[in-house]
């Protein structure tokens, strides 16, 4: 059985959808509508192929005025409630697609639309080509959903903006200067709902990555107001305090004078892609105060030019007494995945304390 996400859409599944859209137009026609949907090219389309696909395929039966148009969508999305269609999923975020594609010309029924069915299946992607187009009203409309009372549509307001969304539409303009969407996340840094906090905590991530001096003023105005907040910041932070960017390393009191890192040996010089990468150390607070130890390690992969490119990962961060001493054992599987080529050949390891990256260590990669 094929576990790609595009699967989700069988036969079975467009017949629950076209039994939510038959009640509500006289013109429906099923057979017409499966055999649109499972055409000779439907097997080689990637999921979101398929859920373009399946918007063109309902706009067949549709009216062309998306003003009409909506009525009948929204009316179908609530006979998939009743017959207990999963919410929140990807399944069904071809209904907000939908309006991306036949209503970008008529922003007051659009806007409407995907604020009724962000509640259903999320919209944080095809709320973005009306920011390009409208970008003024747009904000002013996601600074008024940042204090609606439903929580997705809360978090529309801030997934959507996001200057980085992943595999969505960029907004060039937003990864330039990011201030006009500070108001929304100023709402929402405290918002009583632990899913809209994480859109603000990776929202503030993506600004970090582009303008972490915004990103560092709104961490020093925010900070310590409250522990829900101060969660949010501290996972926002996750890219500078990989990159240990000195300014979030002392707002964090990340120091790394008085860590000793002893014993590093590599116990795997020799690792065949599959196998684990096993490396140990004695990491001693030598100081006589508490401190905070944010415990990583740095992998330098070898590129296809030969150079090394490291990537952080975390092991750690806790408290360690004065005097303290702990000792790490660590295993790191260097597998096949989709987002990397490996090369075989020297690659290295070392063990990051506070941001301060320490001796690199080697070991040749089999492939």
């Amino acid at each position: 059985m094929s576990t790609a996400l595009k699967d989700v859409y069988t036969t079975s599944f467009y017949k629950i959808l076209s039994q939510a859209f038959q009640p509500l137009l006289p013109n429906w026609d099923e057979k017409k509508f499966l055999k649109s949907i499972v055409t000779p090219a439907f097997e080689q389309m990637e999921l979101k192929q398929r859920m373009s696909h399946t918007v063109w395929a309902i706009h067949q039966f549709l009216p062309k005025d998306v003003k009409k148009a909506v009525p009948i969508l929204l009316s179908s999305i609530e006979n998939l409630k009743k017959v207990k269609q999963p919410e929140d999923t990807f399944y069904y975020m071809f209904f907000p697609e939908y309006i991306s594609t036949y209503g970008l010309d008529d922003l007051p029924t659009s806007l409407t639309a995907l604020e009724k069915m962000t509640q259903f299946a999320s919209a944080e992607f095809a709320i973005r080509p009306f920011i390009l187009k409208y970008e003024k009203e747009v904000l002013s409309k996601l600074l008024e959903w940042s204090t609606h009372k439903n929580y997705k549509v809360r978090r529309l307001s801030s997934e959507g903006s996001r200057p980085r969304l992943p595999w969505a539409m960029a907004l060039p303009k937003f990864k330039k200067d990011p201030r006009a969407l500070v108001p929304i996340l100023e709402n929402l840094k405290a918002d009583e709902n632990e899913i809209v906090r994480r859109s603000v905590a990776n929202h503030l991530n993506d600004i970090s990555k582009d303008n972490p001096d915004v990103f560092l003023s709104i961490i020093k105005k925010w900070k310590g107001k409250n522990k829900e907040t101060d969660a949010l910041l501290k996972h926002a932070s996750r890219t500078l305090l990989k990159a240990g960017h000195p300014e979030i390393l002392t707002i964090y009191g990340l120091k790394s004078d008085s860590i000793v890192v002893e014993k590093f040996d590599v116990h795997s010089p020799m690792v065949k892609l599959g196998n684990p990468l096993h490396f140990s150390c004695r990491i001693t607070n030598t100081s006589k105060k508490t401190l905070p130890i944010r415990l990583e390690y740095k992998i330098y992969f070898k590129k296809a030019n030969g150079t090394l490119a490291g990537k952080v990962f975390k092991i750690s961060e806790r408290e360690y007494p004065p005097q303290f001493s702990a000792d790490i054992d660590k295993k790191h599987t260097i597998k096949f995945i989709t987002t990397r080529q490996y090369y075989k050949g020297t690659h290295e390891v070392a063990i990051v304390v506070n941001g301060k990256v320490g001796e690199k260590q080697p070991f040749e990669l089999i492939l």
